[in-house]
């Protein structure tokens, strides 16, 4: 069963839908690819290298900046949204990308 994040004030209507298609695509992302590994590499004291690949795949390393410099040209917003999801999977995945991404 996909995740539903709850809406109370229906900002998602807010959003374009570039924007909820981003979210949703790292929503599956994070659902598929990191809820199923993150625990043991947390027991293992391990980093999952092994979604650093798919992650950058999908434009979420240097996700806001310009495609000229092959990322995905991603507005504020939709780079948010990215982290929030991440974040709903580990903390220290969401802190990774925006790291890559801000220095």
């Amino acid at each position: 069963m996909a995740y539903q994040a709850l809406d109370y004030f229906h900002l998602d209507d807010l959003l374009t839908e570039e924007e909820r298609l981003t979210r949703d695509t790292v929503r599956e992302f994070v659902t598929d690819n990191l809820m199923p590994v993150i625990e043991h590499c947390n027991m293992e004291g391990r980093f999952p290298k092994e979604i650093v690949k798919p992650a950058a795949e999908l434009g979420l390393l240097g996700a806001p900046y310009p495609e000229k410099y092959g990322c995905a040209n991603l507005g504020p917003i939709a780079y948010g949204l990215i982290n929030q999801e991440l974040e709903r999977g580990d903390s220290g995945i969401r802190s990774f990308v925006s790291v890559q991404t801000s220095l």
